[in-house]
């Protein structure tokens, strides 16, 4: 679906009630069905959220997981511990692109048995489930933070545990201390001392909990940038939202102060209200929070700031390549754009293009990262319902604040 946003301004105050982060949503998902005495509440009804709950529950021996790179990293990981189970773990043909190699080995090590069915190092994967008794495995520090957290959300079950050394820089920590935050609320022991990160066997019986969902983080970053855009005095009130949040993403509350946008706190609501307008080229290291650099970029190239944005490397196997995504669209629009393989350089300009028409490449940020320009400039969007990945309900919530959106 194609959709047009003409040039719009929002309503001074406004409030909007965003689902359960996908990323707490997943992992709380898999740890739900390796110990189901828990209850969840404001999951995310995100398509990949979906696809990990019918995944988990499916009884056949062929799992499509579709886009869900999350999903797929995390059930390779789950299916290898279903003792006596075989599963063929298969997605969409970009999914069949996205690397997995990494993670296969280092189960493998722990004595899985997986098998490629096509191309070595990519899905799909022939799963046969087996009891895993090694608990040491060694992976590179610097390779997708949900490879480690898959390993991370099935140690408890390992009979020895898992003790798993990173080696060399570590990025995405914000990922990997959100598993081992969640896993510790659900009472596993574990421990993540310089490298070298522990996960106790469970040997007690976990106590029946209900464990609330925060909401998402990644999708507060499109109303930052709405904020970040609106007259000063503009106030965009978010629920549910925690101060100390598990999840990365939350840095937008201080990365978004350059944009002079402040954040306050209220019990579960988070209230963005722009404050000045003084704009200065921003240079950033994202490579502990990769999903809100698109956002980022966008909201720069909208207020005519040059920026910088580096650690982007986990950018090129997401969805589409993400790096090359941003140039073509933004340069489109009028913009100048610089890539390498993990940073960006935006150059300022002040003019933006009327009714340009964005490609989305079948990944979700790209729609909702471009949407705020609609404050700036009427802009289209091509197969709009991307959004439905991470956020199905993100048209009818703009709408909702004051965007004018027309299939």
């Amino acid at each position: 679906m194609q959709i047009t946003l003409q040039k719009s301004e929002i309503v001074r105050q406004s409030s909007v009630q965003i689902t359960g982060s996908k990323s707490e949503s997943n992992r709380l998902l898999l740890l739900k069905a390796l110990y189901p005495v828990f209850n969840l509440e404001n999951v995310s009804n995100s398509d990949d959220s979906n696809l990990m709950t019918r995944a988990l529950s499916s009884q056949s021996d062929v799992v499509d997981i579709h886009h869900a790179g999350t999903a797929m990293r995390f059930l390779t990981a789950f299916f290898a511990i279903q003792e006596g189970r075989e599963v063929t773990l298969t997605g969409s043909k970009r999914m069949k692109e996205r690397p997995i190699k990494i993670l296969v080995e280092a189960l493998r090590e722990l004595g899985a048995d997986i098998e490629y069915e096509l191309n070595e190092g990519f899905p799909p994967l022939k799963i046969k489930g087996k009891k895993l008794t090694q608990n040491k495995v060694s992976l590179a520090a610097n390779v997708s933070s949900q490879y480690i957290s898959a390993l991370l959300l099935i140690a408890s079950k390992l009979e020895n545990g898992l003790e798993l050394t990173l080696e060399g820089e570590i990025t995405s920590v914000p990922y990997i201390k959100m598993t081992l935050g969640l896993l510790d609320e659900i009472g596993v022991e574990t421990s993540f001392m310089g490298h070298v990160i522990t996960v106790k066997p469970n040997t007690n019986k976990l106590q029946p909990k209900t464990l609330v969902v925060e909401s998402d983080w990644s999708s507060a970053s499109y109303y930052y940038s709405i904020a970040a855009m609106s007259a000063v005095g503009t106030e965009i009130s978010l629920s549910s939202y925690k101060e100390n949040s598990l999840q990365g993403d939350s840095t937008l509350v201080e990365i978004y102060k350059h944009f002079g946008v402040e954040t306050t706190f209220n019990q579960n609501t988070v209230t963005l209200k722009k404050t000045t307008s003084d704009l200065a080229p921003l240079t950033l290291d994202l490579r502990n929070a990769p999903d809100i650099a698109q956002t980022i970029a966008v909201t720069c190239f909208a207020l005519g700031m040059a920026c910088d944005l580096r650690g982007l490397h986990t950018l090129k196997i997401k969805e589409t390549d993400r790096l090359v995504a941003l140039k073509t669209e933004i340069e489109k629009l009028g913009g100048t754009l610089e890539i390498t393989d993990k940073s960006l350089h935006l150059s300022a300009s002040k003019n933006i293009k009327e009714m340009v028409s964005i490609e989305t490449y079948n990944d979700h940020r790209m729609a909702m990262a471009f949407a705020p320009l609609a404050l700036k400039t009427s802009i289209v969007i091509e197969d709009a319902m991307v959004v439905s990945k991470s956020y199905p309900t993100f048209w009818d919530d703009l709408k909702s604040i004051g965007f004018k959106i027309s299939e």
